[in-house]
Formats: structure tokens, sequence, C-alpha cells
């Protein structure tokens, strides 16, 4: 499976303390019709660190049936505890998911062996296209590009990676070391032009909750050898980029879409309600970027 171009990493939107199906299979809806590229429930963004077994199958079961094979879902299964993936992982095929996003274990901060082996058991076990998710400021530990050619070259259907260190030489090593047959993929919004000028993919992005059209047309913009056009969305969404993580993720990008009237500010802990003064600067960068 070729993950490419902007893949939007989705918000769950709760009411009453459980998943708000209705406006969730909304916000799928309209980014379908906004000419998404594809789909991530049950990342970062979806607070899947609070969400129970049941509710993470719940939300990847919904994305699945609203998307309808329209555009590609990349579930998240992953999981600090290698069995406890490798049951998401299960239940996302099961479910009809096209691949499954796969963080790296977090707290335990295993060796780069131990993250081999960890991706490797779930593979063994488990036949879905996967792709690897590196975020070093939420696990404590960084896969080295070392670490990901040796699994891109022993696993096959690990066909890509989610890149979210925001490190430049990092996503050019990886590149040289893995070669194209691997889809690297921004995990922040503001470095995936240059992610995509040394050979980068795509996104899996934030901020494409609220704008999944540029976000689209900006890789678009890119694959066409349109590099005006993707400079100038580049520059046209940084302020929202920044504003999204003005506060930890996804506080910023739910208060946004919760101005809109798409969802509630419904946070769990230890998540909480964007601050006074932050709400004011996020209220004027919506209304400069024409949201509000």
């Amino acid at each position: 499976m070729n993950f490419s171009g902007a893949y939007t990493a989705l918000v769950t939107p709760f009411q009453d303390g459980k998943i708000d199906e209705e406006r969730f299979r909304k916000h799928i809806e309209w980014q379908i019709t906004e000419g998404i590229n594809g789909l991530v429930p049950c990342g970062t963004t979806g607070e899947s660190a609070t969400l129970t077994h049941d509710e993470h199958k719940e939300a990847i079961r919904i994305c699945v049936e609203q998307a309808n094979k329209r555009v590609p879902v990349l579930a998240g299964a992953g999981s600090n505890n290698t069995k406890e993936a490798i049951h998401l992982t299960q239940f996302a095929k099961d479910a009809g998911a096209d691949g499954v996003l796969l963080i790296s274990p977090y707290y335990n901060k295993p060796t780069q062996e131990g993250i081999y082996q960890h991706f490797k058991h779930i593979a063994d076990t488990i036949t879905i296209p996967m792709v690897l998710y590196n975020v070093p400021g939420r696990t404590g530990s960084n896969i080295l590009p070392s670490t990901v050619a040796r699994l891109h070259k022993d696993i096959p259907q690990i066909t890509g990676i989610k890149e979210a260190t925001g490190n430049l030489v990092q996503v050019s090593d990886l590149i040289e070391q893995c070669g194209t047959s691997l889809n690297v993929l921004s995990g922040d919004d503001f470095t995936l032009l240059p992610l995509l000028s040394l050979g980068g993919a795509g996104v899996i992005s934030v901020v494409s909750n609220l704008l999944p059209k540029k976000m689209a047309a900006l890789c678009s913009a890119w694959n066409e050898g349109d590099i005006t056009t993707a400079r100038k969305l580049h520059f046209e969404m940084q302020p929202l980029n920044r504003a999204m993580f003005m506060e930890s993720n996804p506080i910023p990008v739910k208060t946004a879409l919760a101005l809109q009237g798409k969802m509630d500010t419904d946070f769990r802990l230890p998540m909480v309600p964007l601050a006074e003064e932050n709400l004011k600067k996020l209220k004027s960068i919506m209304a400069d970027a024409g949201l509000l």
C-alpha cells in the first residue's frame, strides 16, 4: 500500500464522556469531500492514550465504515506493550483498515534492538501494511535511520514512517539509507515542504483537520512540479501550524473545531481546555485565515 499525500490525524469528538459518533462521521465525510488523501483514526490527535480498548476499536470501525474505501484508512494501533499492539493491529485488520500506524514503544525506552524486535514480532504475527511512527518528544526514544533501514529491508510490509522529530538531517539520512521505496511522511506540519524536497511522500497532519483541501493541494502542487504554489500554501498555513502547538496537541485543534461548531471542547484528563490568553490568540489566527 502506497501511503502518500495528505492524511489527517483525526480528532476524536466526545460528548458526555463518550465518542460522539454523529459528529465524528460528519467530520470524516467533510474531510473526504474536501479532497483529503487519507485518514488516521486513533493517533495522538485522536487522544488514543485515554481511549479504552472498546473505544479505540469503535473509532476505527466508524472511520473505516464512513470512509467506505473512498480513501485509505491508516489506523493507529501502536502500544508500548507488544502483545497489546498485536491485539489492536489484528482488530484494525479485521475491521478493514488499509494499514496501521505503529508508534515505537513509549516510556519503556527500549534499545534499538528492542525497537526492532517489537516491530518484527508484530509483523511476524499479522500481515498488513505498516507505517512506523517516530516521535521522540512523546516516546522518550528515537528510531534511528539505521534501525528503520534494517526494518524496511527485513520486513516488506513496513511501507512507511511518520517522522516527527522535526529533524531534517534525520529525514535526509532516512531517505538516503532506505531509498524511495519507504514512504517518509512528515509528522510535523511545518516541515512538510522541506521534507517533500528531500524525497518525502507526504504528511500525517493536525492542521488538515481544519484545512484538508489546502494540505492536499500543497502535496499535489509539489508532485506536479508547481513549487511556487506549494511554497505559497506552505507560508499561508504556517501561522495556523504554529497555533496548533501553542499547547499540547490536540488541545488547540479540537478547540478550533469547536469554535467552528463542529464538535464540543470535551477533553479527557489530563488534557484540559485551552488557556484563556491562548484562546484569544487562536481566535485571531483563525479569523485571519478565514476560518471564523
